[in-house]
């Protein structure tokens, strides 16, 4: 993984000490709060329903055990002893205080971490693929690219200031496990028939009020003209897009509103004029980065354990958390493992600090000392032998982090809701652990088989629940709580935006509603092998609808 040079540490270690006299100044009531907020936006402090949140950035998703034993730390001393790892793959803390967020970061720093850009209209955490580096059906690791435009894009003095927040993600895979078709610019890395390495470009996707699919503008961009071409889409949409009306200032209403072969045409034009210029990546450089992210060099094929066979067979739930927690590997006798951050009535996506050390302690003597975080809100060992799995399962299931439904209709992705969002109009979270315990049962998952549920407590998509093959949104009615159902959504190569289904359910109805639109699907597919998506873009919305609210 990526290690700070020394502009890195001067560069994050000034900032920290920016910040502590940012704070010491609205502590002192020298900077009033609408004075203040920009200041604290660009350092990742939000001000919650009830306290100051923290927001950490993880890079890519990708730390080391050093790195997560600093974040049970900062639960530790900090918070009340406990994360929430995000859609973004960061990390948020909910009850620093506000004197305490500078020493938060000062740890943070110690270990090259920080919380820059993780909230205001800047260029957010660049994400990738939770699998990068390690997944069977990768063409390239998209990390080293995600970590230039991480470079380029930290306090670019350009776009500090955007019109809307502004994100980015990148796969390298063709199956897209970082749903890039929804972000403000998706990149999906590919070779050319000469083995080139390249990108396909989308622009304006994203969630939030208007849901929108983003647009294709190149099939094919040289990897030497990632920077300038970024450029050129950021500098079209920081002088055209709308900063009078904040609900229309993302990147997505500008293509929409403008026609995506137009803007193509301006950035294309910006490109040329740039493109020969200073930000022409050198390959000296991209494989300096590169270097950073090479496998580890004990990482060799190995031949299959008899032994693994054998625990597999005496243990059905090793058994069963093998079959559903782990993905193939580029190499042999190696998987990655998912941790499932959903036990079942739990907080999707919470871990304790007791529980980050432990998933430390494996990484470090089992899984070559690296994790990630997954946009689904769960972490991974990228890297782990056939023979070690036994023992990592064994350490997860003596900290509660073996459950094993990722995929299944318990993993659900859940944002923080009214229980912790000033912007929030329902909670998530409640929701969440009563879908999660009406299908506790495993074998009754296994049957219903692969199934996303996303839920948002408002509109602002932080759950991604418009690509939720069933979504939930909260919604506030003459003061009451509501959810309302969209079904057909998915993040992935063939993403699609979820269809609303009809009226909002209380708080009473929403999970019975959500077990009628699982026993539909049950009773209406052709076979077992077909999937909740495949089964609702065969039949459309009528049997579920019909099944929800009866015969028009």
């Amino acid at each position: 993984m990526y290690r700070y040079d020394e502009f890195d540490h001067e560069f994050v270690t000034s900032r920290v000490a920016q910040f502590r006299d940012q704070v010491g100044r609205r502590v002192s009531g020298e900077l009033t709060e609408d004075q203040f907020k920009p200041l604290r936006l660009m350092n990742g402090v939000y001000l919650q329903l009830h306290a100051y949140m923290l927001r950490v950035a993880v890079p890519y998703g990708t730390m080391n055990s050093q790195q997560l034993r600093m974040l049970a730390h900062i639960a530790r001393k900090y918070d009340r002893g406990y994360g929430h790892f995000t859609t973004r793959q960061n990390i948020q803390f909910n009850w620093p205080k506000l004197s305490e967020i500078p020493d938060a970061l000062a740890d943070l720093a110690s270990v090259e971490m920080h919380a820059i850009q993780t909230s205001g209209n800047c260029i957010r955490n660049v994400t990738a693929d939770h699998f990068a580096g390690a997944a069977a059906d990768e063409v390239a690791d998209p990390r080293p690219y995600a970590e230039i435009l991480r470079q380029w894009s930290s306090l670019h003095p350009e776009f500090v200031f955007l019109p809307r927040k502004f994100k980015v993600a990148v796969t390298g895979a063709e199956r897209d496990r970082a749903a890039i078709q929804v972000h403000d610019i998706g990149l999906h890395l590919k070779k050319d028939e000469n083995g080139r390495v390249g990108f396909a470009v989308y622009i304006g996707g994203g969630q939030g009020r208007t849901p929108m699919i983003a647009k294709k503008i190149r099939d094919f961009l040289p990897e030497e003209d990632l920077l300038s071409y970024s450029e050129a889409i950021l500098r079209v949409y920081n002088l055209n897009g709308r900063r009078d009306n904040k609900y229309k200032a993302r990147i997505k209403i500008l293509v929409h509103e403008t026609g995506a072969d137009e803007i193509s045409r301006q950035v294309e034009e910006e490109w040329e004029r740039i493109r020969h210029g200073a930000l022409k990546l050198p390959q000296g450089e991209v494989e300096r980065i590169r270097e950073y992210f090479a496998a580890p060099a004990s990482l060799k094929p190995l031949t299959p354990s008899p032994a693994l066979a054998i625990e597999r067979a005496r243990d059905p739930e090793f058994d069963a958390w093998v079959q559903r927690n782990t993905h193939p590997h580029h190499v042999a006798g190696h998987v990655s493992v998912t941790i499932s951050l959903k036990p079942i009535g739990g907080t999707p996506g919470d871990a304790t600090a007791e529980q980050m050390d432990a998933v430390a302690d494996l990484a470090e003597r089992l899984a070559f000392d690296e994790i990630r975080v997954s946009h689904e809100q769960n972490l991974i060992l990228p890297h782990v032998a056939n023979g070690d799995l036994k023992a990592i399962y064994d350490g997860l299931v003596a900290n509660g982090l073996a459950t094993a439904n990722a995929g299944l209709v318990t993993d659900i992705i859940a944002c923080p809701g009214l229980d912790y969002c000033a912007l929030a109009n329902a909670r998530s979270i409640p929701v969440a652990q009563r879908i999660s315990q009406r299908f506790g049962d495993i074998e009754r998952q296994r049957d219903i088989g692969d199934l996303k549920i996303k839920i948002s407590g408002c509109i602002n998509a932080c759950g991604h629940h418009h690509v939720g093959h069933i979504g939930i949104l909260g919604v506030e009615k003459k003061g009451e709580e509501f959810y309302q159902i969209s079904l057909g959504g998915s993040g992935d190569e063939n993403s699609s935006i979820g269809e609303i289904i009809g009226r909002g359910f209380s708080t009473e109805e929403i999970v019975d509603a959500i077990e009628t639109v699982v026993d539909t699907y049950i009773a209406k597919r052709e076979n077992s092998d077909e999937t909740f998506l495949a089964a609702y873009r065969r039949l459309g919305q009528a049997p579920f609808k019909e099944a929800l609210y009866g015969t028009p």
